[in-house]
């Protein structure tokens, strides 16, 4: 997914628990629903910081040579600006866009 293109808000919104445990019916299923979603948004977008900052990299250890590149400024203030993962988690959640299922839930219908 991109992120970058995310309607998730840029700052922490006051959500109504009531209306995010409606679909899961246990706001604790809610909740580890978004921290899960939200640490493979966090390890998505930290790797492809690290990919555009390897480009960056200088593999000489002299202290005295060590200079500002204004891309690679810009690229951290970018990524610094985005919406944090957890916010980004919450707008997927309730835009019906995360597949989750409880296989507790489940086994519980099978008749044996």
């Amino acid at each position: 997914m991109d992120y970058k293109k995310t309607k998730a808000a840029g700052s922490t919104i006051s959500r109504n628990i009531d209306q995010l445990a409606e679909d899961t019916g246990n706001i604790y299923e809610t909740v580890m629903i978004l921290a899960k979603r939200s640490n493979q948004i966090a390890s998505e977008i930290k790797e492809e910081l690290n990919q555009k900052l390897s480009e960056f990299a200088s593999y000489t250890d002299n202290l005295e040579e060590v200079f500002e590149n204004r891309e690679q400024i810009e690229i951290s203030k970018f990524y610094e600006r985005m919406p944090k993962p957890t916010l980004i988690a919450t707008q997927e959640f309730i835009e019906k866009g995360i597949y989750h299922r409880n296989p507790m839930k489940d086994s519980r219908k099978v008749k044996f």
